[in-house]
């Protein structure tokens, strides 16, 4: 799974007990399971481990498969998933091997190892043989789909020794493996960002994901052309993938696709308008992660060397690597985040690291001290006395003095207008590094020239490193142009001062 440009936010996981359950319910797991323990001496295979035909048919059964449509492949593609995560053993004679053909047997199989492993129960060995197999699956998904292959055997696709030729499907593997790895990248980013949970994904959002440039604003033709394609490969693959306990899907309805193959298209060339209702959308198709989905990707992009945080991860780091990483954080993954990191500590002594954590003149600092100060308002009275003794600390006084007076404390010393200032410029410069509600800090920056006769005059003149960035950023957002040429002109009077100090 490609690690280059993933910034990811960090995800909920279950605990490793509870996903372990979940992955022993997998329907897919839980088939070669059944068939491992039903393998023994006389299960005959061929050279290539397959099922003998007869021994195909006995395991069908033996997974209440035999009247299925699709019995036989669902059986071959469990026995595919016990031999590759070690749950079988094959056991097959040199010999034999060079002397039989495929479908003939040359061999037994008998349980493995990683059955052993699953029987013992313990979380994290029940975890790996599902991540073996859902690895397994993804590599299945990325293969020719077996229509594809049926074709190109009985057709012109194979060279004269009759080997496949790739070429000739149009199919590139790996090509379609990193796609297939994109796609459930994005889809984990949107599981993260959903703070209530892992929500359902529209297919026809997941797939412009991948395909439409975000610094497009109306995509062309073209491009809506390429999204639905994009959308149509998402649910071959993922129809594949359900099985597995990585998602759950709903498929894109089958008269839809129907109705495109009519009009020599595919669904959604003519059906999909820009704006739908839910029950609408959903015809076109609704994915998410599970639990164990996002348990599953995120070990995927953790080896691929992606940064994938998860919350709780900092639960016993210092209060600087806290206050840095959730900056970068949304709003209740951060306050669960701190929640966390201050259970277990005492209140006073979370507030000294905390307060001693965001000091600075840095670029990050300011976002180290708003992260302080919403962690700060966890903290109930007993982490007054930390409060306290910051009140006369140019960068902590302004923080400190709001905190104590939130908690209607006794004798706060009120705060001159430079300090006043000072915190504002701070909180601003703060907001403007995160970048996550831009209409939101529009609106604060609004008020607060509303609510200050002077505001500019008074503001160019603090003393803090990113008074003319903020003030000149005030200028881009204040929707007054009048008001926005005089925030250029104080943060021209910031740079000079900051050029004439230096």
């Amino acid at each position: 799974m490609a690690a280059d440009r993933l910034a990811l936010p960090p995800v909920r996981l279950l605990p490793e007990d509870e996903l372990a359950r979940l992955a022993l319910a997998v329907p897919l797991l839980e088939r070669a399971v059944r068939l491992a323990r039903w393998a023994g001496p006389d299960t005959r295979v061929d050279v290539m481990g397959e099922l003998t035909e007869d021994d195909r048919l006995r395991a069908a059964a033996e997974l209440g498969l035999a009247d299925d449509q699709d019995g036989l492949a669902e059986t071959s593609q469990a026995w595919g998933i016990a031999i590759d995560t070690g749950m079988v053993e094959l056991d097959i004679d040199e010999a034999a091997a060079q002397a039989t053909e495929p479908g003939e047997p040359a061999g037994s199989a008998l349980p493995g190892e990683a059955l052993a492993q699953l029987t013992a129960g313990e979380p994290q060995d029940v975890l790996e043989v599902w991540l073996a197999t859902a690895e397994t699956a993804l590599g299945e998904a990325a293969s020719p789909d077996f229509e594809g292959l049926r074709a190109a055997i009985g057709g012109d696709d194979q060279d004269d020794d009759g080997v496949l030729d790739l070429d000739a499907l149009d199919w590139d593997p790996e090509e379609e493996a990193e796609f297939l790895d994109a796609a459930l990248a994005n889809l984990y980013a949107y599981c993260a960002l959903e703070e209530a949970g892992y929500e359902s994904v529209p297919l026809p959002v997941l797939a412009a994901s991948l395909v439409v440039p975000e610094d497009m604003a109306e995509p062309s033709d073209d491009v809506l052309e390429e999204v639905t394609e994009v959308m149509m490969r998402l649910d071959d693959h993922f129809r594949l993938l359900a099985p597995t306990g990585l998602i759950e899907y709903q498929p894109v309805d089958d008269a839809l696709i129907e109705e495109g193959d009519e009009d020599g298209g595919a669904a959604g060339d003519r059906d999909l308008p820009a704006e739908l209702d839910p029950e609408e959308i959903s015809r076109y198709g609704m994915v998410r992660l599970t639990p164990l989905g996002v348990f599953g990707v995120r070990a995927r992009l953790l080896d691929a060397g992606a940064h994938a945080p998860a919350v709780g991860d900092l639960a016993d780091r210092p209060a600087s690597v806290l206050l840095d990483a959730m900056t970068d954080y949304p709003d209740q993954a951060a306050r669960t985040e701190a929640e966390l990191w201050l259970d277990g500590r005492k209140p006073v002594e979370a507030a000294r690291e905390l307060l001693a954590a965001s000091t600075g003149d840095d670029l990050g600092a300011p976002g180290r001290r708003l992260m302080c100060q919403q962690t700060l308002s966890l903290l109930g009275a007993d982490a007054e006395p930390a409060l306290r003794e910051v009140l006369d600390d140019r960068q902590l006084g302004g923080l400190a003095r709001v905190w104590l007076t939130e908690r209607d404390a006794r004798d706060v010393p009120a705060p001159d207008q430079a300090m006043v200032f000072w915190l504002t410029v701070d909180t601003l410069a703060a907001q403007l590094d995160s970048d996550h509600a831009p209409e939101l800090l529009a609106e604060l920056v609004t008020g607060l020239v509303t609510q200050h006769d002077g505001f500019f005059d008074a503001v160019w003149r603090v003393d803090h490193p990113a008074t003319s960035d903020v003030l000149e950023a005030m200028g881009r957002l204040h929707p007054d142009k009048s008001v926005a040429k005089t925030a250029r002109k104080a943060a021209f009077k910031a740079r000079s001062k900051a050029g004439t100090e230096r």
